[in-house]
């Protein structure tokens, strides 16, 4: 597969994500970076249409990876790359809290039979959960596999890394986005969440490693 930044803008090939996750996005943004932090990135990312008109509700696949990307490089230029990656990992969570008011797996998770299952086999059935239904609503699957300390959760396609050159993982949105998703699975137990292989580092995929043990 090419590194996402050789590819072109053109977006009609399906290279973007469904428009309750690019409304999502924004709103978060706006929750972390305010009302006029949000408008300066959007201008600075050239995005300026979205200060007003974010993406309807619907599940319309017209969020583009070029706008997912053009807005987290323009974080990255405003505010740093360290405090960039923090901004950005902060929308991430945020985007779970607003995914769980709207998300359908989010019942499933709530039955009575699976918060009463032991931590261990509720990671994993959530994380199974999960995974398969981010790949339904996105249309751009994931892959779910382990080893005996670790969770991986693998995308080849991310809008995240879109057109990103950078010498180190960049996915710090479902790095958030991931983090408290597992905590909340966990009923408030917090599990390690990093990126270790990212497309706009050079690698084939981007890949989101979760412990399996709790933090202390």
């Amino acid at each position: 597969m090419p590194d996402s930044a050789q590819r072109t803008s053109d977006t009609k090939d399906g290279y973007s994500y469904p428009n309750k996750l690019g409304r999502a996005i924004l709103t978060a943004s706006e929750e972390v970076l305010g009302r006029n932090g949000l408008k300066a990135v959007l201008a600075q990312a050239r995005l300026q249409h979205r200060f007003d008109a974010y993406p309807p509700n619907n599940f319309a696949r017209e969020f583009s990876f070029e706008e997912t990307g053009r807005l987290l490089r323009a974080l990255d230029e405003m505010y740093g790359r360290r405090k960039g990656r923090s901004l950005a990992r902060r929308i991430g969570q945020h985007c779970f809290a607003i995914g769980t008011r709207d998300v359908r797996f989010v019942l499933f998770l709530t039955r009575v039979a699976f918060r009463l299952l032991p931590l261990e086999t509720r990671l994993r059935v959530g994380l199974e959960v999960t995974s398969r239904v981010v790949g339904r609503f996105t249309g751009h699957p994931v892959r779910l596999s382990e080893n005996n300390s670790h969770y991986y959760w693998t995308t080849t396609e991310c809008g995240f890394s879109w057109q990103r050159n950078r010498g180190s993982p960049c996915c710090d949105i479902v790095v958030g986005l991931l983090e408290e998703t597992v905590s909340w699975i966990g009923r408030g137990t917090g599990f390690s969440v990093r990126e270790t292989a990212c497309i706009a580092a050079g690698h084939g995929v981007c890949t989101i490693e979760i412990g399996k043990q709790p933090l202390d």
